[in-house]
């Protein structure tokens, strides 16, 4: 049933108190192909968890919230289990459940917030893994032509934080299919603050459980909670640059870390730019940048979408005043 101006504030991640002119939910892909029919070429937005969205204004059209939901094994041998998830689970319950049925190749991916059906869309990562690293397909709605096709890896054109579904809006996931590891997993323990942490906790061979307590333990040290804070996890991009640059920077500024992607591209963490900016931790009236990870922006109780947008435009400013770099947000503006 389409209702009426409807808030989204519990419907996004920053909390921001915006109305939708219409809402209305989905809980299965009939219901999601009728109400494209009945709505026909009015101005519509898809949303799942909204935990990577910033709202600055009212929406003047219609919100379907996609809510379907559903996990279960499509194949298993002696090695893998394939898993289908629908588009409206949460994705850290879903890594739950894969760790509760042994299930590896997620772990690392602990704790990120959001729905599964967005997680394709931005190729969420974190800790040495992406989700491309263990994505078999999914299950695609074309709200143009109301056609539901399979997408391989190929088809989904994934990049860092990007993907098809970034640049093609028509383009709707209705479920996710991963390929996981039984037994025998090769577990990715290389990040620095992985391999910190289990030195710290004297693991020496950790399995997929230890993995996933140790990256939500981080994130929880550094990031705020959504649920208490409104935020949308990391606002920016970090920027990949040439060797000339990191040289440039190099002589400006000492040890400048940096993650050598191959012979010609380097990435930079986006939070260092902002932290030796003089940005980390700035407050302003009820909103601000987080005084423990610079990449996340905050909204500390009733600001508008709209100041946090322009925090954001102030931000890339200064740093590419500083350090002559571009930052990309990876938070849709809407």
């Amino acid at each position: 049933m389409i209702k009426q101006n409807v808030s989204l504030k519990k419907y996004n991640s920053f909390n921001i108190d915006v109305k939708a002119k219409e809402f209305v939910e989905i809980n299965s892909k009939e219901e999601l192909i009728h109400i494209v029919n009945v709505i026909k070429n009015k101005k519509a937005l898809f949303l799942g968890g909204g935990s990577n969205i910033l709202f600055t204004k009212d929406f003047d059209g219609i919100v379907i919230h996609l809510n379907m939901k559903g996990i279960k094994y499509e194949n298993s041998n002696s090695e893998n289990t394939i898993v289908k998830a629908n588009a409206g689970e949460n994705w850290n319950k879903f890594v739950e459940f894969c760790l509760e049925n042994n299930l590896g190749g997620i772990e690392n991916l602990s704790l990120i917030p959001g729905n599964v059906g967005s997680a394709p869309v931005q190729n969420i990562g974190a800790y040495g893994v992406e989700l491309k690293d263990v994505f078999l397909s999914c299950e695609v709605f074309n709200k143009d032509d109301l056609s539901i096709k399979e997408y391989n890896i190929k088809d989904c054109k994934f990049g860092y934080r990007s993907s098809i579904f970034k640049e093609n809006k028509s383009l709707i996931i209705l479920s996710v299919t991963l390929k996981l590891k039984n037994k025998n997993h090769n577990i990715n323990s290389s990040y620095g603050g992985i391999k910190e942490e289990l030195i710290k906790l004297n693991i020496k061979t950790p399995n997929i459980k230890d993995i996933s307590n140790v990256v939500c333990n981080i994130r929880k040290r550094k990031l705020p909670d959504p649920e208490e804070i409104g935020n949308a996890g990391s606002f920016f991009k970090n920027p990949v640059v040439k060797k000339e640059k990191i040289d440039w920077i190099n002589e400006k500024f000492n040890n400048i870390p940096f993650y050598k992607i191959d012979e010609e591209n380097y990435k930079i963490p986006a939070a260092w730019l902002i932290e030796q900016a003089g940005l980390k931790g700035k407050e302003f009236n009820g909103f601000g940048i987080h005084k423990s990870q610079p990449l996340v922006l905050i909204n500390y109780g009733d600001a508008k979408g709209h100041d946090i947008y322009k925090l954001s435009l102030t931000i890339k400013e200064i740093i590419f005043k500083i350090f002559k770099i571009e930052l990309e947000t990876e938070v849709n503006i809407i």
